[in-house]
C-alpha cells in the first residue's frame, strides 16, 4: 500500500507503507514545484538558486552550460548577432561536502568565449564592505593569468567580471552598474574595453514599483532569483521564457537528488555561521572602539574585529579582505 504525500512537476513521492524509504516515480506534470512536503511537520522549501551551491549547479557545470549562456546574453544584454552561442566552462572542480563546509570557498562561475574573454560570476549574500576592492583584487588576478610569464601584453585578454549582490553596494539608483575605463572629462573616450565590471544589486531590483518581464531578460532572471517567488509567478515566467523553464527544470532535478540536498544544507549553514562570525566580529570591535573616541575608535574596532576573525579561525587573506587592513598588519596582530 502507497501513500501519495505531494505531487511536484515531473515528480511524485509515495510512502511505501511499514519502510522508511521513498520511491519517486517520474510522471509529466503542469503543477508546477514550489513546497515538497515530506511526513508531519517536515517541509523541503525551493531551493534557494543564489545559494552558491546551487547556482554553479545551475550554471557552472558543462552539461548546463546553454543555461550560463542564456544569462549572461541577458546580463550583457547581447542580441541577434552579437548573441553568445558557445562558451567553455572553466575551473569546474568537483562541488564537494568539504568544499562547501569552507567558509572562505569562493564558488564562483568561471567561463571563456569563444575570442578568449573570460568571465566570472560571484554572487555575495553578506557585505563585507569591501566589494570595490575584492573585485578589483580577484578581476586582476584572472586578468593576469590570461598569458604566461614572457607572453606579449597584446595577447591579454578581456575580463569580464559579475558580481550578484544580495545587499546594496552601489550608491546609485539603478539596479545593475557597469564600469568600464574611461577618461575624466572626454567621457565618451574608452582606455581600453579589457576591464568590464558589473554589480547586480538584487534587493534595489525588489524595490522596484515597475517592472517589465516581458521585454526585459534579466528582469526575468532576476525575479526567478527570489527565494520567496510565489507559485504563479513561477509559473508566468516559465510560460514567458524556455531558458528559465529549462533552469527551473534542473533545479526541480537537484531538489530530488539526496547528495545535492545535502550538501546544499551544508553550505546555507556554513554561509549563516560565516555571515555571523563577520557581523559579530565587527559589531565587537566596534562597540569596544567607540568607547575610546569616534576617531581612534574606529581604527580599534577595525583591529578588534580582525583579531576576532583570526580567533574564529579565518585565515590572514581572507581577514584582510574583509576589514581592509594590510596582511602584514594582521600578521603583527598575531604577535
Amino acid at each position: 500500500m502507497k501513500q501519495t504525500i505531494f505531487v511536484a512537476s515531473g515528480v511524485e513521492f509515495v510512502l511505501i507503507k511499514n519502510t522508511n524509504t521513498f520511491q519517486k516515480i517520474v510522471k509529466i506534470q503542469q503543477k508546477l514545484r514550489y513546497n515538497i512536503s515530506i511526513g508531519k511537520g517536515d517541509i523541503m522549501e525551493r531551493l534557494k538558486p543564489l545559494n552558491d551551491f546551487i547556482f554553479k549547479k545551475l550554471f557552472g557545470e558543462n552539461e548546463v552550460k546553454d543555461n550560463l549562456i542564456a544569462f549572461l546574453n541577458a546580463v550583457l544584454d547581447r542580441k541577434d548577432r552579437d548573441r553568445l552561442v558557445t562558451l567553455e566552462i572553466i575551473d569546474n572542480k568537483e562541488l564537494t561536502r568539504e568544499l562547501v563546509n569552507d567558509k572562505t570557498a569562493i564558488l564562483d562561475v568561471r567561463a571563456r568565449t569563444e575570442d578568449g574573454t573570460q568571465i566570472d560570476i560571484e554572487v555575495q549574500l553578506t557585505n563585507q564592505h569591501n566589494m570595490d576592492k575584492r573585485t578589483l583584487f580577484y578581476w586582476g588576478r584572472i586578468f593576469n593569468e590570461t598569458i604566461v610569464k614572457g607572453e606579449d601584453y597584446k595577447n591579454l585578454s578581456k575580463v569580464i567580471t559579475i558580481n550578484i549582490l544580495d545587499f546594496n553596494y552601489i550608491k546609485l539608483d539603478k539596479f545593475h552598474t557597469k564600469f568600464h575605463l574611461w577618461e575624466d572629462e572626454a567621457k565618451d573616450y574608452m582606455l581600453t574595453d579589457l576591464v568590464e565590471i558589473h554589480f547586480i544589486e538584487i534587493p534595489k531590483f525588489n524595490e522596484l514599483k515597475v517592472k517589465n518581464l516581458k521585454e526585459d531578460r534579466l528582469q526575468r532572471w532576476l525575479t526567478f532569483f527570489n527565494k520567496d517567488i510565489s507559485e504563479e509567478k513561477l509559473k508566468e515566467l516559465i510560460e514567458m521564457d524556455k531558458d528559465i523553464k529549462r533552469v527551473e527544470e534542473r533545479l526541480e532535478y537537484l531538489s530530488s537528488d539526496a547528495k545535492t540536498i545535502e550538501i546544499y544544507k551544508a553550505r546555507e549553514k556554513s554561509l549563516h555561521e560565516r555571515a555571523n562570525m563577520i557581523s559579530s566580529a565587527r559589531e565587537e570591535g566596534i562597540k569596544e572602539g567607540m568607547e575610546k573616541g569616534i576617531k581612534e575608535g574606529i581604527k580599534e574596532g577595525i583591529f578588534k574585529t580582525a583579531k576576532n576573525l583570526l580567533v574564529m579561525g579565518m585565515d590572514e587573506d581572507t581577514v584582510s579582505k574583509a576589514t581592509g587592513l594590510s596582511v602584514e598588519e594582521i600578521k603583527n596582530l598575531k604577535q
